[in-house]
């Protein structure tokens, strides 16, 4: 998997290519544990290009849910494939995460 970045002001954008699995998600854990990610204030996650999440891939992003509420930075994921939004469905992290259809809605979030 590949992890694209993109800064605007004060929001952070990844962009994952790929598939999220086990071995993938050690380089996303290392991106979001950063120091400096606190200080913007939102972290945007474009998931146009992610093929295939695991619960792994599932688990880097739940393990930094409430570090990023505490310091206030808002985690929107935006352009996620059906496949991929189908299982945060499953597990009812669509109702923990914020997850929109586009990148404009995800700015404006």
């Amino acid at each position: 998997m590949k992890i694209a970045q993109h800064t605007d002001n004060d929001t952070l954008t990844l962009a994952l290519d790929g598939e999220l699995d086990a071995s993938s998600s050690v380089s996303l854990d290392t991106e979001l544990t950063k120091p400096d990610i606190l200080s913007y204030r939102k972290v945007m996650i474009d998931c146009q290009r992610l093929n295939y999440i695991s619960s792994a891939g599932l688990g880097v992003f739940i393990s930094h849910l409430q570090r990023f509420q505490d310091a206030g930075v808002k985690l929107v994921f935006f352009n996620m494939q059906d496949k991929v939004h189908n299982v945060f469905e499953i597990l009812g992290l669509d109702s923990l995460m914020t997850i929109v259809p586009t990148a404009q809605e995800a700015a404006s979030v």
